[in-house]
């Protein structure tokens, strides 16, 4: 009963919330205004993601102080600054060295509170790999990379959005096989929030995300599986293999672009339209096309990914009979498509 309540109440406090933020933002001429990098044409109200922060940290912080009792102040405090930094970048473009330098803060705040990967599963092998103190290293980057990322990404209408619903319900199935009921309720609100978001910026999209929401969402999707090994450490091993593949085109395609900018000897840290799905976009598929392959994408992969857990042995191996080929495909799709724009 307390998850229809949670549930319910998380999707109709984000559905109206982003309405009511939308008309606000009109009045106050909080607009992206479209430039030669942008992927709409008409300027749109941005940082409607505020109302996915408030909702998200307001469940959080009730689920884990009345229902479950396991607060965590490191995350809750990362969140907010990761999510104060990125409202007032969609406010004034804060530059990127702050930026970053705050992520980084949120990390170690966040590694200082609940810990690092110690140690990961490799899935087909049957083989725990310890981190020693080199998980600190790889959960540090880990964090910071999943914040700007998922920047990165939230580039055209329902991406982000699609992307938070559906990693939110791989992460909601997952609290079920390990019987966590933390990560059970907060997926759920996750999942909600981000729904009643999406409504609003589907193709196309009356309002936009804004940095405030594509950087918690980052931030949060890194976190989630550090806060559930400290409630359930006996799987603390796979839950680094479940944060990547929830997220995988997400991750991939941000490293993919980055590596493959570097190596025709781009400026990596300029902004550009050469992520896979601008490149789709670019090539005439729709917002909602582009946004409903990936999810597609998305969806097949955490089928495979909880498959393997819950199988475990040979299945393990469907990770990677799904995580390679489509990863290939969507290389392919991309790169195929002839492009309109002469600058890629």
């Amino acid at each position: 009963m307390i998850e229809i309540i949670i549930f319910t109440t998380a999707f109709a406090a984000s559905y109206f919330g982003v309405e009511a933020f939308r008309r606000w933002s009109l009045r106050s001429g909080i607009l992206d205004i479209p430039n030669d990098r942008s992927s709409h044409q008409m300027p749109t109200p941005r940082g409607g993601g505020l109302a996915i922060v408030f909702v998200s940290l307001l469940f959080y912080t009730g689920i884990s102080v009345f229902v479950t009792g396991n607060f965590s102040w490191s995350y809750f405090t990362g969140a907010i600054l990761v999510s104060l930094i990125s409202w007032l970048d969609d406010l004034y473009s804060i530059p990127f060295f702050w930026r970053l330098l705050v992520h980084s803060v949120a990390a170690v705040i966040l590694i200082t509170g609940i810990g690092y990967w110690q140690q990961v599963f490799i899935p087909g092998f049957d083989t725990t790999v310890s981190l020693g103190i080199i998980g600190t290293v790889i959960t540090f980057l880990w964090i910071v990379w999943m914040v700007n990322a998922y920047n990165f990404m939230d580039g055209i209408d329902g991406l982000a959005g699609l992307q938070a619903v559906l990693a939110g319900i791989g992460w909601l199935m997952y609290s079920i096989i390990l019987g966590n009921r933390s990560l059970y309720l907060f997926s759920g609100a996750l999942i909600f929030a981000s729904l009643g978001f999406l409504i609003h910026n589907w193709s196309p999209a009356k309002i936009f995300m804004g940095d405030v929401g594509s950087a918690f969402l980052g931030f949060t999707f890194a976190a989630v599986p550090l806060i559930s090994a400290t409630e359930k450490p006996e799987h603390a091993a796979f839950l680094p293999i479940a944060a990547v593949l929830f997220v995988w085109f997400f991750v991939f395609d941000t490293a993919f672009t980055f590596v493959h900018r570097l190596a025709r000897g781009r400026k990596v840290w300029t902004a550009h339209r050469e992520h896979l799905y601008q490149r789709l976009v670019i090539s005439g598929m729709t917002h909602s096309a582009a946004s409903i392959l990936y999810g597609t994408l998305t969806l097949v992969v955490i089928v495979a990914t909880l498959a393997s857990f819950v199988f475990r042995g040979t299945w393990e191996l469907l990770i990677l009979f799904t995580m390679v080929p489509l990863s290939l495909l969507l290389i392919f799709l991309s790169f195929r498509r002839k492009s309109v724009d002469a600058g890629i």
